[in-house]
């Protein structure tokens, strides 16, 4: 073999080289980038809970003034819990959502199927609280206004699907678009029988914002770092990034042998 070949080859076996090194680097460049992404998410809830607890005694606080009416069927302490599913389900989910928060978005789309299934199997009973931490955060009503329609859609017998709807339909971050009562009466219409002239005065009046406040309360004094919470059986398991839905099922089933 001449010398122009060996060479040739040698030149081309380089190249390859760097070609893999560089597909390696912009690889871990990328799981960087999602790894760093979710942080950003934790922290920026954090911060938000930083400037909800700044901002306490503010607008929310002067809509407590009003009674505290709790939506047909609320259970657990203070009433301040939305039940799904059956009563003696052995196991019990507790989510605290805030209908503006895209993280809670994105748990709905992720887990939705599989609380469907293991509630409506009777093995799974989850306990909704609605806050406001958003509210808090950026400014605007729409996490108490939508928290409030969620509760009157709950008087209704529609919690769970004025629920759904209202993530499907869930605007960006910034925009205070569920401050409108025209806009939930909008999403109302997507779900059969909800847009009632009762829904619509109970959305008008506020009727359970003073309850939204109080359960947004209750979130701040637990101490909990962000939204979604997610606690199965008081433990929570959201924080677990090995967490999914498959695993989440399996301690269902397990929870339903004892």
């Amino acid at each position: 073999m001449s010398d122009k070949n060996r060479e040739g080859k040698r030149t081309a076996r380089e190249r390859l080289a760097a070609e893999r090194e560089k597909q390696k680097s912009a690889e871990k460049r990328r799981r960087t980038l999602i790894v760093g992404a979710s942080v950003v998410c934790v922290l920026g809830l954090a911060a938000v809970i930083g400037v909800v607890a700044a901002n306490s005694g503010g607008d929310d606080e002067s809509k407590a003034s009003g009674p505290v009416v709790a939506p047909s069927g609320a259970q657990g302490k203070d009433g301040l819990a939305i039940p799904v599913g059956k009563e003696d389900a052995k196991a019990t989910l507790t989510v605290w959502e805030d209908f503006r928060c895209p993280a809670c978005k994105a748990f709905e789309q992720t887990y939705r199927s599989t609380l469907n299934e293991l509630t409506e199997a009777g093995k799974l009973k989850v306990e909704y609280h609605l806050v406001t931490l958003i509210d808090g955060g950026l400014g605007g009503s729409g996490s108490l206004s939508s928290a409030n329609a969620a509760a009157c859609a709950q008087d209704a017998g529609k919690f769970t699907a004025y629920h759904d709807v209202l993530f499907e339909n869930q605007p960006m971050e910034s925009d205070d678009a569920f401050s409108s009562d025209a806009k939930l009466f909008d999403l109302a219409s997507k779900v059969d029988g909800l847009d009632t002239p009762e829904f619509r005065t109970c959305v008008e009046d506020g009727t359970h914002d003073s309850w939204v406040v109080k359960s947004n309360e209750a979130f701040k004094k637990g101490g909990f770092s962000g939204t979604p919470t997610v606690l199965f059986e008081g433990q929570n398991i959201y924080q677990d990034r090995s967490m999914t839905p498959e695993k989440l099922k399996q301690m269902v089933e397990e929870a339903n042998k004892s």
